[in-house]
């Protein structure tokens, strides 16, 4: 064969240069190669090794299997018995699991899912397969929610998964308040309780919540766990109560007061609150205050109607400083503005400059302090129009536009500044209250233009489609609405005659509303939202006056507490929460 001529040699050289070469890595040949063996052992061909798993017989090659998981290399390649067996027992261990495991092996593929999980993370840590352990534990990580958290902790724990166990218990700690009303939370071992309810960091308002919880815990079971009580109750931190909470109900709770070490402990707490001289030298674990990691939830107040005209101002609240504080305003004055939070963006939708009903949206950037009006607008125009987010899209619900009362629902998609319409209510509805849960989104109440209204609706954008819920006990429209502890509550507003204090929630698991205890304040065109674990109902119109009142509700002493108030009084001014970056507690 002649040789390739590249021509002349540079004479200038001392050596020639180097034959032409063309390197070639291939990317195919990994997965083609990989496909074939597969491929082999679903045909059973030159395979040399079969699992006995259970019931099940998994052929497979001991090179793939030595290759990927270090159980399988101990095993074929050291002086183990099963190195010369043709035959190998795998015991404690799911068949399915092992099948998917072997499968993984050889395709590089695995889905977790809720009906595997619990047998493929055992089985994975038993081959060391790391890479399927850490996936077992990501989706564990996103199935975390207060009504399974302590059953992923302790999972986590028995296998020894330290990551998933530190954010499992991170999760508890943040939303203990709902975790300890979960049936999960009853049947936790007298060990897990003490580490749950020792932590510095365990979120909540008062140890008056962690006291009920132990005596809740120590009630699902009392004859095996009567003797613990004293054992539990030393990590609840009875000095930082307050005097009357720890003398009417600790001091006089009957299996506290049956118990010499109990006693001891009240007592210890009172000393603590009746000489205060004295504290310093009383110092320990139960006077140390507790340090709950901020969520970084900051509500914000927009737009609404203020001493006879529709204002333009925003303000603020940060539960970490505990104060109100002026933002930028938005470009346009808006009253019955519509504002949800999309993105960690805060959205203001439509409303009424005082003048005219309004199609423009403005979009602020917490972090940029500015507002901006590059969003597409509505339709058309409207005022008293409810809005939230789901799914990734904002939904405009109602309102009205100056003619008629609207049922039309439009939903906005940030990845194509577009508003498209979807199905539209059966009902017209202004001043409507709107909220999203387990999926649904849910209009509640308003009024259709001639009375208020009791009626619900829920519309399920997985077949565009609205159906009705049960009524609420009481007609309202400029309501306020939002989701917490997985109920709607619905409060204030105004019925037929006056405004309304009342207030109510309803529970989708038995279609029903019941009663609340009713607000300080009467309320319409109020806004309702939940912060940092918190419901607080904010401004609205009492029947004389604009009001820049808060107040925030106690569900355990089952009240209303006033709260720091506004700058500005707000008629029919637009609520949400956005989660601050420069806050935000990193679980994972």
């Amino acid at each position: 064969m002649t040789s390739l001529h590249m021509g002349p040699l540079d004479p200038n050289l001392e050596r020639p240069p180097s034959p032409a070469r063309l390197p070639y890595n291939s990317d195919k040949h990994p997965r083609h190669t990989i496909e074939a063996i597969n491929m082999l052992r679903k045909q059973r061909e030159l395979c040399d090794v079969v699992l006995l798993v259970g019931q099940r017989k998994i052929f497979a090659h001991r090179i793939i299997l030595s290759a990927c998981s270090p159980y399988f290399h101990a095993m074929f390649t050291g002086e183990l018995a099963e190195s010369r067996q043709t035959e190998v027992t795998i015991r404690d261990i799911d068949e399915s699991a092992m099948e998917l495991l072997i499968d993984f092996c050889y395709t590089s593929s695995v889905t977790v899912e809720e009906s595997n999980v619990q047998t493929l993370l055992p089985a994975a840590c038993l081959l060391q397969l790391a890479e399927i352990q850490d996936i077992c534990c990501e989706f564990l990580k996103r199935q975390l929610d207060p009504s399974n958290c302590l059953g992923i902790r302790a999972f986590a724990d028995t296998h020894a998964c330290r990551d998933l166990l530190r954010i499992a218990d991170k999760f508890t700690q943040h939303n203990f308040h709902e975790v300890m009303e979960s049936e999960e939370f009853q049947l936790l071992p007298v060990n897990q309780l003490v580490d749950i309810i020792s932590s510095d960091e365990l979120n909540v308002r008062s140890e008056e919540q962690v006291f009920n919880a132990v005596m809740a815990w120590v009630r699902y079971n009392i004859q095996e766990r009567r003797p613990h009580l004293s054992t539990v109750l030393q990590h609840v931190r009875l000095p930082l109560m307050s005097p009357k909470f720890l003398v009417g109900t600790v001091g006089a709770e009957l299996l506290i007061k049956s118990d010499d070490a109990c006693r001891d402990l009240v007592d210890e707490a009172k000393n603590y609150l009746l000489l205060p001289q004295e504290r310093p030298l009383m110092q320990g674990p139960r006077t140390r205050p507790r340090k709950p990691i901020r969520c970084g939830e900051v509500l914000f107040a927009v737009g609404g109607w203020c001493s006879g005209d529709a204002i333009s101002s925003v303000e603020r609240y940060d539960p970490q400083s505990s104060e109100w504080r002026m933002v930028a305003p938005m470009s346009k004055r808006r009253c019955g503005v519509g504002v949800a939070v999309l993105n960690d963006l805060l959205y203001a939708v439509g409303g009424h400059d005082g003048q005219s009903y309004l199609n423009s949206i403005e979009r602020y950037d917490p972090q940029t302090n500015q507002w901006s009006s590059d969003v597409a607008p509505t339709s058309s125009c409207r005022t008293s129009v409810g809005v939230a987010v789901l799914d990734g899209f904002l939904y405009a619900v109602g309102g009205q536009d100056g003619v008629s009362c609207l049922n039309f629902v439009e939903r906005y998609d940030p990845q194509t500044n577009r508003w498209s319409k979807v199905a539209s209510m059966s009902t017209r509805r202004l001043g409507v209250g709107v909220a999203v849960l387990a999926g649904y989104l849910y209009a509640v109440g308003g009024s259709d233009g001639t009375s208020p209204l009791n009626t619900v609706e829920r519309y399920d954008p997985r077949n565009n489609r609205w159906s009705p819920v049960a009524p609420m006990g009481t007609r309202r429209k400029h309501l306020g609405v939002s989701v917490y502890n997985n109920m709607i509550y619905a409060v204030g507003g105004r019925d037929d005659a006056t405004e309304l204090s009342s207030a109510e929630r309803f529970n989708p698991q038995t279609n029903a509303w019941t009663p609340v205890i009713a607000m300080t304040s009467r309320r319409s065109g109020v806004g309702l939202a939940v912060v940092n674990g918190q419901l607080m109902a904010i401004g609205g119109f009492d029947g004389t006056t604009y009001l820049k009142t808060v107040e925030v509700y106690d569900q355990e002493q089952n009240c209303w507490k006033l709260y720091v108030g506004m700058n500005y009084r707000r008629l029919g001014g637009g609520v949400g929460v956005v989660k601050m970056p420069q806050h935000e507690a990193h679980l994972w």
